[in-house]
């Protein structure tokens, strides 16, 4: 029987890590968790007092935007913590 060719390949060598492991900016998990729980909040406030509050009542219905954007931004910050 014949033998088989033998592939002459490189062997994969992995490309160098970094010296320092890759550490989250310390303003990270304070303003993520500030704009969940003030997304939270505002969404709440504007259900609870029924859009009687001064400020938000001149919004209307943009009050759910502002607090679904709020929890977003909490949400996108979530992505990038290590």
């Amino acid at each position: 029987m014949p033998k088989s060719r033998v592939r002459k390949k490189a062997v994969y060598v992995p490309p160098p890590r970094s010296a320092r492991a890759k550490v989250s900016p310390p303003w990270l998990a304070p303003t993520m968790v500030a704009c969940l729980v003030i997304g939270l909040v505002w969404i709440a406030v504007f259900y609870l007092t029924n859009d009687q509050l001064a400020g938000m009542s001149a919004l209307g219905d943009w009050n759910v935007v502002i607090g679904f954007a709020l929890i977003i931004g909490g949400v996108i910050l979530a992505t990038r913590w290590r």
